[in-house]
């Protein structure tokens, strides 16, 4: 199982220390509460990113003024993980942060008081999908239900990685908790494929398109399109009592967000730009990257569905009420 967020709520302090200023629309400050200066001041909100592609839709958004033009000066905090925000947040050390959505829901059946307050990016339902489980050419897996008995590789166990390849293998008839899940990082899974310390591995972009490139790699399939078609891969959320005492920079930052995922679906080639600056890498190597969906629209069929599927693999303890964890 995770370990309980209460636990890491209690190193609040820790993760605050640990998380590095990335950026933002005006020197980065410290984290904290919004506050509001003189008549025409913008609002200091501070967010946490993870160093990741899709997340430099913020950026994206602070470069083009949305946040500006409702009145928000975003600070930039970068992390490594969802769950080391997921405290951050609740102690009031950052306003907002982007992660999964797995984690929040787990976070709030461990009684944290969060927020979800826009959708961030999707799985692609239909066509090629950004994450994929790739085995050998040779491998004698062929479907789902031969990953039983086999050793798949993904980043952390019980997240939505493990979750859809789990129930990929049960629709086929295969029993999930034979499925072996070991913990590799991306960059590493490829090798540890070519050394047969794994069978299969569970991969997003931009590790996917790298090795199926190769010819001695192949797709075995997409587990989100087969268990949850379009399902979120990140959202952006806040506390509870963030929300209530601030609803008007609530709603300010809902907007900006709708703004900023509108545009970044529409003009991919400035995303990207934004993408390599962001994580710093080649301005030509990060025009190839392949997207997720962006999009700010809150995905409750989805996540309902999301949340059913940790209650049967006892991710939780219950049946998320995904309603009551929304800001409409």
């Amino acid at each position: 199982m995770l370990k309980t967020v209460a636990k890491a709520l209690a190193g609040a302090a820790v993760v605050a220390v640990a998380l590095t200023g990335c950026g933002s629309g005006s020197p980065s400050g410290s984290g904290g509460a919004s506050q509001q200066g003189g008549s025409g001041s913008l609002t200091k909100v501070t967010v946490g990113l993870l160093s990741i592609a899709p997340s430099a839709a913020v950026q994206y958004g602070v470069e083009k003024g949305y946040f500006s033009q409702e009145g928000l000066d975003v600070q930039f905090q970068t992390g490594q993980g969802g769950a080391a925000m997921l405290p951050a947040v609740s102690s009031g050390s950052m306003d907002f942060a982007v992660g999964n959505p797995l984690s929040v829901l787990v976070a709030a059946d461990k009684g944290l008081d969060m927020k979800i307050v826009t959708g961030f990016s999707n799985s692609i339902a239909s066509g090629n999908d950004i994450e994929a489980v790739i085995v050998k050419k040779d491998s004698p897996i062929q479907s789902w239900k031969d990953l039983a008995g086999k050793t798949v590789s993904v980043n952390a166990v019980n997240t939505q990685g493990d979750l859809t390849i789990m129930e990929s293998a049960a629709k086929e008839g295969a029993d999930p908790k034979a499925i072996k899940f070991s913990e590799v990082a991306f960059p590493d899974a490829q090798a540890q494929l070519d050394r047969g310390n794994i069978d299969a591995a569970w991969v997003p972009e931009p590790f996917m398109s790298k090795m199926l490139s190769d010819p001695n790699y192949r797709l075995l399939g997409y587990p989100y399109q087969e268990v949850i078609p379009g399902l979120p891969t990140m959202v952006s959320f806040t506390s509870g009592n963030f929300a209530k005492s601030n609803a008007d920079t609530v709603q300010k930052f809902k907007k900006a967000m709708q703004t900023t995922l509108d545009a970044v679906q529409k003009d991919q080639q400035g995303f990207k730009a934004s993408a390599g600056t962001f994580l710093k890498m080649d301005a030509a190597a990060a025009q190839k990257l392949n997207m997720e969906e962006m999009s700010a629209e809150l995905r409750e069929k989805q996540l309902t569905d999301l949340g059913s599927l940790m209650q049967k693999y006892k991710f939780v303890s219950k049946q998320p009420s995904v309603d009551s964890l929304l800001v409409k």
